[in-house]
């Protein structure tokens, strides 16, 4: 496996601490507000290599934290508190925000095929671990305590900037920063909040500083070191995460550990539209649901990013995935219609599977897989049989569903696009209404419109 290593900024081999088995961390999300699909592109990509680890021989166990405490709206200790924020608008607690948009987390993933991790952990459930870190981190004079707030002193770190490449920040290049007067360098960060401006923060814990709540940095930090012990194989992904927060996080667990914490970190681009960088703070805010509603399928999306390159900025239009879809939905219509009768040959199962991973082991080349995937429907050469045992020996990494049953099956996603119908139907939206059959009807559904309601039959 080759993997491009945002540390060394280049690719390189992917060769885990211990031997086949690979601790892998990934950043979860913060849970105010639904997930943008910009965002749950970073979720594909690293359920992905995950997937891809697992298919070539990699035992991995991945943990991802959840953000319910702590994270400001600049990622720099500054802006509005996204929890309070989400609270606030929807007149809730900040814990029933984090359980409802954490549910809503988990109902996307689940809608795009994307694994669950083995461990998910609340920043809320490990307040004695960062504590535990923190002290350490004052006791070596890598942390100060200044007006009741505990700051990493970044001039203690050696290669701060090695991850970000960034050396020429100031106060002010970026327009999130704002000065806090209790720091002794500008870009040191919070550990620890006795004393900020949220002086009504709903969720507060006694320390040896006083009652308080975490920075948002040392939530990782301290989910990762309790789960995985003093090393991670590999940390993951989106691109703004490179700085200030993994930044911030290699530089507190290192000064903890007092050796490299992890070899790999690896991230994914961002998606963006005709603007700029997705975002949930303008325009129409996407989400997977959105999309539902106007006709896709979740995993046409997926099909979507998989074809570009995860370190691509990948732009998004409604043109772009109607042709996914279409796509898709075709791809679906010819695995289905492969014959089951006769026998594999083997020879060439094994030289196409080595061509698919030989894509994947090139820094996750899912738009190569994808080629490889196409070539074997198209080979005139092989049997029905060998064709489809490939195609779903892929599908393993791929999880775009390429299995369909041949009997009529009502699944959850099918269910909510024929309710959505009759939803359009009743609103007179004709046209959407009609885009929904189509959808359907090249699934092998078809729906009878009668008095009594719709009938769902597949198509002869």
């Amino acid at each position: 496996m080759k993997i491009y290593n945002t540390l060394s900024k280049k690719i390189e081999n992917f060769v885990p601490k211990d031997k086949n088995n690979v601790k892998m961390y990934t950043c979860g999300p913060t849970v105010y507000d639904y997930a943008h699909i910009g965002n749950l592109r970073t979720y594909i990509f690293e359920d992905v290599f995950e997937k891809t680890l697992i298919y070539l021989g990699y035992k991995v166990n991945r943990v991802m934290n959840i953000t319910d405490v702590g994270h400001l709206t600049s990622d720099a200790d500054t802006g509005e508190d996204k929890m309070e924020k989400g609270a606030i608008r929807e007149n809730k607690s900040v814990l029933e925000i984090a359980e409802k948009y954490t549910e809503s987390f988990f109902e996307d993933l689940k809608k795009l095929n994307i694994k669950k991790p083995n461990i998910v952990s609340k920043a809320s459930d490990n307040i004695d671990q960062y504590i535990k870190i923190i002290e350490k981190l004052i006791v070596d004079d890598y942390a100060y305590i200044s007006n009741g707030n505990i700051y990493f002193d970044i001039s203690k770190a050696s290669n701060y900037y090695q991850l970000s490449n960034q050396k020429d920040l100031m106060v002010g290049a970026r327009d999130d920063v704002e000065e806090d007067k209790n720091k002794r360098n500008p870009f040191d960060f919070v550990l620890w909040f006795t004393s900020s401006k949220f002086d009504n923060h709903s969720l507060k814990w006694d320390s040896p500083w006083g009652e308080g709540y975490p920075g948002w940095h040392i939530e990782c930090s301290g989910i990762c070191l309790k789960h995985f012990g003093e090393y991670v194989d590999v940390h993951c992904g989106a691109v703004d995460n490179v700085f200030p927060h993994h930044s911030n996080e290699i530089a507190q667990s290192e000064a903890y550990l007092g050796h490299q914490w992890c070899n790999y970190w690896v991230h994914g681009e961002f998606l963006t539209d005709k603007s700029g960088k997705m975002s949930k703070s303008k325009g129409e805010f996407l989400t997977l649901n959105l999309l539902i509603s106007k006709g896709f399928n979740p995993l046409a999306y997926r099909y979507f990013c998989l074809g570009s390159h995860y370190r691509k900025q990948l732009e998004f239009t409604y043109e772009s995935l109607e042709t996914a879809q279409k796509a898709y939905l075709k791809l679906l219509q010819k695995v289905k219609n492969l014959s089951e009768v006769g026998n594999v040959d083997r020879e060439a199962f094994d030289l196409y599977k080595d061509k698919f991973k030989s894509a994947l082991r090139d820094d996750l080349n899912t738009s190569n897989a994808l080629t490889v995937l196409y070539e074997v429907l198209n080979e005139k050469k092989l049997s029905d049989k060998t064709k489809k045992s490939l195609i779903l020996d892929f599908d393993q990494v791929l999880s775009l569903n390429l299995n369909q049953n041949n009997d009529l099956e009502i699944n959850s996603e099918i269910k909510e696009l024929i309710e959505l119908r009759e939803t359009y139907k009743n609103n007179k939206q004709y046209d959407k209404a009609d885009k929904i059959r189509e959808t359907l009807l090249l699934k092998n559904i078809v729906i009878k419109d009668t008095k009594d309601g719709p009938i769902i039959e597949n198509k002869e």
